[in-house]
Protein backbone atom coordinates (compact mmCIF):
# COMPACT_ATOMS: atom_id res chain seq x y z
CA UNK A 1 0.00 0.00 0.00
CA UNK A 2 1.17 3.80 -1.09
CA UNK A 3 0.43 7.05 -0.37
CA UNK A 4 1.35 9.82 -2.41
CA UNK A 5 0.09 13.40 -2.67
CA UNK A 6 0.13 16.43 -5.13
CA UNK A 7 -0.52 20.08 -4.89
CA UNK A 8 -3.01 21.83 -6.15
CA UNK A 9 -1.92 25.50 -8.44
CA UNK A 10 -3.19 28.84 -9.48
CA UNK A 11 -2.77 30.46 -12.32
CA UNK A 12 -0.30 34.06 -12.04
CA UNK A 13 -1.34 34.72 -15.98
CA UNK A 14 -1.69 32.45 -19.07
CA UNK A 15 -5.10 30.11 -18.44
CA UNK A 16 -6.90 29.67 -21.73
CA UNK A 17 -4.27 30.75 -24.02
CA UNK A 18 -2.03 28.70 -22.86
CA UNK A 19 -3.96 26.38 -24.96
CA UNK A 20 -2.78 27.89 -28.10
CA UNK A 21 1.48 27.81 -27.19
CA UNK A 22 1.32 31.04 -24.88
CA UNK A 23 3.07 30.86 -22.12
CA UNK A 24 1.96 30.50 -18.88
CA UNK A 25 2.79 30.71 -15.20
CA UNK A 26 1.26 28.35 -12.76
CA UNK A 27 2.11 28.19 -9.21
CA UNK A 28 1.55 25.04 -6.49
CA UNK A 29 -0.20 25.83 -3.43
CA UNK A 30 -0.21 24.29 -0.20
CA UNK A 31 -3.42 22.51 -0.73
CA UNK A 32 -3.00 18.75 -1.53
CA UNK A 33 -4.72 15.47 -2.75
CA UNK A 34 -3.32 11.79 -1.59
CA UNK A 35 -3.79 9.11 -3.28
CA UNK A 36 -3.55 5.51 -1.51
CA UNK A 37 -3.46 3.06 -3.99
CA UNK A 38 -3.05 -0.96 -2.80
CA UNK A 39 -3.08 -3.90 -5.38
CA UNK A 40 -5.65 -6.08 -5.33
CA UNK A 41 -5.54 -10.21 -6.02
CA UNK A 42 -8.38 -9.73 -9.19
CA UNK A 43 -8.73 -6.81 -11.99
CA UNK A 44 -10.92 -4.73 -10.71
CA UNK A 45 -10.45 -1.23 -10.01
CA UNK A 46 -12.13 0.19 -6.60
CA UNK A 47 -11.69 3.99 -5.85
CA UNK A 48 -13.05 5.60 -2.94
CA UNK A 49 -13.41 9.60 -3.29
CA UNK A 50 -13.24 12.23 -0.28
CA UNK A 51 -13.41 15.48 0.13
CA UNK A 52 -13.56 16.48 -3.48
CA UNK A 53 -16.52 18.59 -2.79
CA UNK A 54 -19.15 15.63 -3.60
CA UNK A 55 -20.60 13.50 -1.30
CA UNK A 56 -18.16 10.80 -0.96
CA UNK A 57 -18.90 7.36 -3.50
CA UNK A 58 -17.00 4.27 -3.86
CA UNK A 59 -17.20 3.06 -7.35
CA UNK A 60 -16.12 -0.58 -7.97
CA UNK A 61 -15.27 -1.77 -12.22
CA UNK A 62 -13.01 -3.89 -14.31
CA UNK A 63 -13.89 -6.97 -15.31
CA UNK A 64 -17.94 -7.17 -16.45
CA UNK A 65 -18.20 -4.23 -13.74
CA UNK A 66 -19.79 -1.03 -15.02
CA UNK A 67 -20.98 0.99 -12.28
CA UNK A 68 -20.83 4.79 -11.83
CA UNK A 69 -21.68 6.54 -8.67
CA UNK A 70 -24.96 8.14 -7.60
CA UNK A 71 -24.40 11.67 -6.20
CA UNK A 72 -26.02 14.10 -6.28
CA UNK A 73 -23.13 16.53 -8.35
CA UNK A 74 -22.94 17.39 -11.67
CA UNK A 75 -22.60 14.19 -14.52
CA UNK A 76 -19.38 16.09 -16.19
CA UNK A 77 -17.73 16.83 -13.31
CA UNK A 78 -18.11 12.72 -11.79
CA UNK A 79 -17.40 10.83 -15.12
CA UNK A 80 -14.47 13.40 -15.54
CA UNK A 81 -13.02 12.29 -12.25
CA UNK A 82 -13.67 8.45 -12.92
CA UNK A 83 -11.80 9.12 -16.16
CA UNK A 84 -8.37 10.71 -14.80
CA UNK A 85 -8.28 7.88 -11.89
CA UNK A 86 -8.85 5.05 -14.24
CA UNK A 87 -6.10 6.43 -17.23
CA UNK A 88 -4.06 7.40 -14.17
CA UNK A 89 -4.36 3.74 -13.47
CA UNK A 90 -3.54 2.84 -16.89
CA UNK A 91 -0.43 4.96 -16.95
CA UNK A 92 1.08 3.21 -14.03
CA UNK A 93 0.82 0.33 -15.29
CA UNK A 94 1.71 1.00 -18.54
CA UNK A 95 5.04 2.35 -16.94
CA UNK A 96 5.47 -0.84 -14.54
CA UNK A 97 5.21 -3.00 -17.46
CA UNK A 98 1.89 -4.79 -15.94
CA UNK A 99 -0.78 -6.35 -18.37
CA UNK A 100 -3.56 -7.11 -15.69
CA UNK A 101 -3.50 -5.98 -12.23
CA UNK A 102 -6.28 -4.77 -9.70
CA UNK A 103 -6.39 -1.76 -7.43
CA UNK A 104 -8.25 -0.08 -4.11
CA UNK A 105 -7.67 3.53 -4.67
CA UNK A 106 -8.79 5.98 -2.11
CA UNK A 107 -8.50 9.67 -2.77
CA UNK A 108 -8.93 12.60 -0.13
CA UNK A 109 -8.35 16.00 -1.76
CA UNK A 110 -8.28 19.34 0.16
CA UNK A 111 -8.72 20.74 -3.52
CA UNK A 112 -12.19 21.48 -4.52
CA UNK A 113 -13.11 19.78 -7.81
CA UNK A 114 -13.84 21.89 -10.44
CA UNK A 115 -12.29 25.00 -9.21
CA UNK A 116 -9.75 26.27 -10.94
CA UNK A 117 -7.19 24.95 -8.61
CA UNK A 118 -5.96 22.24 -10.26
CA UNK A 119 -7.76 19.32 -8.64
CA UNK A 120 -7.81 16.74 -11.51
CA UNK A 121 -4.47 17.05 -11.99
CA UNK A 122 -2.99 16.53 -8.35
CA UNK A 123 -4.94 13.43 -8.68
CA UNK A 124 -3.92 12.35 -11.71
CA UNK A 125 -0.02 13.05 -10.74
CA UNK A 126 -0.42 11.64 -6.83
CA UNK A 127 -2.44 8.59 -8.45
CA UNK A 128 0.46 7.50 -10.69
CA UNK A 129 3.01 7.85 -8.28
CA UNK A 130 1.28 5.82 -5.71
CA UNK A 131 0.20 3.69 -8.16
CA UNK A 132 3.64 3.14 -9.94
CA UNK A 133 5.07 2.60 -6.76
CA UNK A 134 2.60 0.45 -5.56
CA UNK A 135 4.21 -2.06 -8.66
CA UNK A 136 7.71 -1.67 -7.68
CA UNK A 137 8.51 1.35 -9.80
CA UNK A 138 9.88 4.69 -9.05
CA UNK A 139 9.22 7.26 -12.01
CA UNK A 140 11.80 10.34 -12.30
CA UNK A 141 9.59 13.48 -12.22
CA UNK A 142 9.83 14.56 -15.64
CA UNK A 143 7.85 11.23 -17.06
CA UNK A 144 5.19 11.39 -13.98
CA UNK A 145 4.68 14.59 -15.34
CA UNK A 146 4.38 13.75 -19.20
CA UNK A 147 2.18 10.66 -18.22
CA UNK A 148 -0.05 13.01 -16.30
CA UNK A 149 -0.40 14.89 -18.91
CA UNK A 150 -1.43 12.31 -21.77
CA UNK A 151 -4.23 11.45 -19.09
CA UNK A 152 -5.70 15.12 -18.78
CA UNK A 153 -5.04 15.64 -22.92
CA UNK A 154 -7.45 12.29 -22.98
CA UNK A 155 -9.70 12.98 -20.71
CA UNK A 156 -10.30 16.92 -22.04
CA UNK A 157 -10.74 15.57 -25.51
CA UNK A 158 -7.42 17.11 -26.46
CA UNK A 159 -7.87 20.76 -25.06
CA UNK A 160 -5.63 20.17 -21.69
CA UNK A 161 -1.90 21.85 -21.56
CA UNK A 162 0.77 20.74 -19.87
CA UNK A 163 0.62 23.39 -17.28
CA UNK A 164 -1.35 21.74 -14.53
CA UNK A 165 0.45 18.73 -14.59
CA UNK A 166 3.47 19.87 -14.56
CA UNK A 167 2.79 22.54 -11.85
CA UNK A 168 1.71 20.00 -9.37
CA UNK A 169 4.54 17.39 -10.62
CA UNK A 170 7.06 19.97 -9.33
CA UNK A 171 5.83 22.29 -7.30
CA UNK A 172 6.75 25.78 -7.20
CA UNK A 173 6.07 28.51 -9.51
CA UNK A 174 6.49 27.47 -13.31
CA UNK A 175 6.82 28.38 -16.93
CA UNK A 176 4.45 26.09 -19.50
CA UNK A 177 4.91 26.96 -23.21
CA UNK A 178 3.92 23.87 -25.53
CA UNK A 179 6.07 21.22 -24.72
CA UNK A 180 8.48 23.63 -23.14
CA UNK A 181 8.24 23.43 -19.29
CA UNK A 182 10.46 24.44 -16.52
CA UNK A 183 10.28 26.14 -12.71
CA UNK A 184 11.23 29.64 -12.49
CA UNK A 185 14.40 29.97 -10.16
CA UNK A 186 14.12 33.23 -7.27
CA UNK A 187 10.44 33.95 -7.18
CA UNK A 188 9.73 36.42 -4.61
CA UNK A 189 6.75 34.94 -1.56
CA UNK A 190 3.51 35.71 -3.45
CA UNK A 191 0.99 36.49 -0.35
CA UNK A 192 -1.62 34.77 -2.24
CA UNK A 193 -5.88 34.72 -1.39
CA UNK A 194 -8.12 32.89 -2.65
CA UNK A 195 -12.02 33.41 -2.77
CA UNK A 196 -13.98 30.05 -3.51
CA UNK A 197 -17.52 30.82 -4.75
CA UNK A 198 -18.64 27.03 -4.17
CA UNK A 199 -19.17 26.29 -7.73
CA UNK A 200 -17.39 24.57 -10.60
CA UNK A 201 -17.25 25.48 -14.40
CA UNK A 202 -16.99 22.92 -17.17
CA UNK A 203 -13.57 22.93 -18.60
CA UNK A 204 -14.36 21.58 -21.63
CA UNK A 205 -17.09 23.86 -22.48
CA UNK A 206 -15.41 26.95 -21.67
CA UNK A 207 -12.49 25.98 -23.35
CA UNK A 208 -14.50 25.23 -26.57
CA UNK A 209 -16.58 28.13 -26.36
CA UNK A 210 -12.81 30.15 -26.46
CA UNK A 211 -11.99 28.32 -29.61
CA UNK A 212 -14.93 29.36 -31.25
CA UNK A 213 -14.67 32.87 -30.60
CA UNK A 214 -10.99 32.49 -31.65
CA UNK A 215 -12.03 31.57 -34.56
CA UNK A 216 -14.96 33.85 -35.19
CA UNK A 217 -13.13 37.09 -34.36
CA UNK A 218 -9.99 38.38 -35.40
CA UNK A 219 -9.27 40.26 -31.74
CA UNK A 220 -10.38 37.11 -29.97
CA UNK A 221 -7.87 35.58 -31.46
CA UNK A 222 -5.67 39.32 -30.64
CA UNK A 223 -6.78 38.79 -26.95
CA UNK A 224 -5.37 35.68 -26.84
CA UNK A 225 -1.95 36.60 -27.84
CA UNK A 226 -2.39 39.77 -25.30
CA UNK A 227 -2.31 37.45 -22.36
CA UNK A 228 0.76 35.96 -23.83
CA UNK A 229 2.33 39.37 -23.63
CA UNK A 230 0.91 39.88 -20.35
CA UNK A 231 2.74 36.77 -19.16
CA UNK A 232 6.47 37.48 -20.50
CA UNK A 233 5.86 40.94 -18.87
CA UNK A 234 4.89 39.20 -15.76
CA UNK A 235 7.84 37.18 -15.75
CA UNK A 236 10.16 40.04 -15.75
CA UNK A 237 8.03 41.37 -12.96
CA UNK A 238 8.83 38.43 -10.79
CA UNK A 239 12.45 38.89 -11.68
CA UNK A 240 12.76 42.36 -10.23
CA UNK A 241 10.70 41.25 -7.50
CA UNK A 242 7.79 43.87 -8.64
CA UNK A 243 5.00 42.52 -6.76
CA UNK A 244 2.91 45.83 -7.53
CA UNK A 245 3.39 44.94 -11.36
CA UNK A 246 2.84 41.28 -10.64
CA UNK A 247 -0.49 42.75 -9.50
CA UNK A 248 -1.52 45.03 -12.40
CA UNK A 249 -0.65 42.60 -14.63
CA UNK A 250 -3.05 40.09 -12.96
CA UNK A 251 -5.53 43.02 -13.18
CA UNK A 252 -5.19 43.17 -17.17
CA UNK A 253 -5.44 39.43 -17.99
CA UNK A 254 -8.85 39.19 -15.76
CA UNK A 255 -10.38 41.58 -17.75
CA UNK A 256 -9.07 40.07 -21.14
CA UNK A 257 -10.34 36.54 -19.94
CA UNK A 258 -13.60 38.08 -18.88
CA UNK A 259 -13.66 39.83 -22.72
CA UNK A 260 -13.46 35.74 -23.77
CA UNK A 261 -16.29 35.10 -21.82
CA UNK A 262 -14.92 32.72 -19.25
CA UNK A 263 -15.80 35.18 -15.92
CA UNK A 264 -18.97 35.25 -14.14
CA UNK A 265 -20.62 37.13 -11.60
CA UNK A 266 -19.65 35.68 -8.58
CA UNK A 267 -15.53 35.44 -9.81
CA UNK A 268 -16.03 39.35 -11.22
CA UNK A 269 -18.08 40.12 -7.27
CA UNK A 270 -14.68 38.48 -5.54
CA UNK A 271 -12.43 40.42 -7.93
CA UNK A 272 -14.07 43.85 -7.34
CA UNK A 273 -13.89 42.98 -3.41
CA UNK A 274 -9.65 42.03 -3.70
CA UNK A 275 -9.30 45.19 -5.64
CA UNK A 276 -11.35 47.56 -3.35
CA UNK A 277 -9.83 45.92 -0.56
CA UNK A 278 -6.15 47.45 -1.87
CA UNK A 279 -5.36 43.56 -3.27
CA UNK A 280 -1.96 44.30 -5.67
CA UNK A 281 -3.96 42.17 -8.08
CA UNK A 282 -6.84 39.61 -8.75
CA UNK A 283 -8.20 37.46 -11.06
CA UNK A 284 -10.35 34.49 -11.73
CA UNK A 285 -7.93 31.18 -12.07
CA UNK A 286 -7.94 27.91 -14.00
CA UNK A 287 -10.93 27.68 -16.73
CA UNK A 288 -13.77 30.46 -15.28
CA UNK A 289 -17.36 30.02 -14.82
CA UNK A 290 -17.10 29.53 -11.45
CA UNK A 291 -14.72 28.26 -8.89
CA UNK A 292 -11.58 30.59 -7.59
CA UNK A 293 -10.17 34.09 -7.76
CA UNK A 294 -6.61 34.92 -6.58
CA UNK A 295 -5.43 37.95 -5.09
CA UNK A 296 -2.07 39.23 -3.94
CA UNK A 297 -2.41 41.16 -0.18
CA UNK A 298 0.30 40.96 2.53
CA UNK A 299 -2.55 42.10 5.00
CA UNK A 300 -5.25 40.88 5.63
CA UNK A 301 -7.79 43.24 4.03
CA UNK A 302 -8.41 41.10 1.15
CA UNK A 303 -9.30 38.19 2.55
CA UNK A 304 -11.76 39.76 5.29
CA UNK A 305 -13.19 41.12 2.38
CA UNK A 306 -14.08 37.96 0.60
CA UNK A 307 -15.28 36.51 3.75
CA UNK A 308 -18.19 39.11 3.66
CA UNK A 309 -18.38 39.31 -0.31
CA UNK A 310 -21.67 37.84 -1.10
CA UNK A 311 -21.44 34.66 -3.21
CA UNK A 312 -18.31 33.66 -1.35
CA UNK A 313 -18.03 30.64 0.51
CA UNK A 314 -14.76 30.08 1.52
CA UNK A 315 -11.49 32.22 1.63
CA UNK A 316 -8.07 31.29 2.63
CA UNK A 317 -4.59 32.34 2.50
CA UNK A 318 -2.37 30.15 0.40
CA UNK A 319 1.36 29.79 0.50
CA UNK A 320 3.59 28.68 -2.60
CA UNK A 321 3.93 24.85 -2.18
CA UNK A 322 7.99 24.39 -3.20
CA UNK A 323 7.67 20.14 -3.01
CA UNK A 324 5.31 19.17 -5.73
CA UNK A 325 4.94 15.34 -5.66
CA UNK A 326 5.74 12.92 -2.40
CA UNK A 327 5.06 9.64 -1.02
CA UNK A 328 3.35 10.18 2.20
CA UNK A 329 4.71 8.26 4.98
CA UNK A 330 1.64 7.70 6.95
CA UNK A 331 -0.52 5.50 4.65
CA UNK A 332 -3.39 3.67 6.93
CA UNK A 333 -5.36 0.68 6.27
CA UNK A 334 -7.52 0.82 3.59
CA UNK A 335 -10.46 -1.87 4.72
CA UNK A 336 -12.57 0.55 6.76
CA UNK A 337 -12.90 2.91 3.74
CA UNK A 338 -13.56 0.25 0.81
CA UNK A 339 -16.12 -1.68 3.17
CA UNK A 340 -18.52 1.29 2.72
CA UNK A 341 -20.53 1.96 -0.65
CA UNK A 342 -22.15 5.09 -1.55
Amino acid sequence: MTTSSAPGKVYLFGEHAVVYGEPAVPCAIERRARVTVRERADDQLRVRANDLTLDGFTVTWGGEAADRPDVDVPTHLVEAAIGYVEGAIDQAMDAADVDEAGFDVVIESEIPLGAGLGSSAAVVVACIDAGTRELGVELPREEIADRAYRVEHAVQDGQASRADTYCSTMGGAVRVQGDDCRRLADVPNLPFVVGYDGGAGDTGQLVAGVRSLREEYDFAADTITSIGNIVRRGEEALRNDDLAEVGRLMDFNHGLLSALGVSGRSLDAMVWAAREADALGAKLTGAGGGGCVVALDRTEQTHTALQYTLGCEEAFRAELDDEGVRVEDDTEDLDGDMDDSA
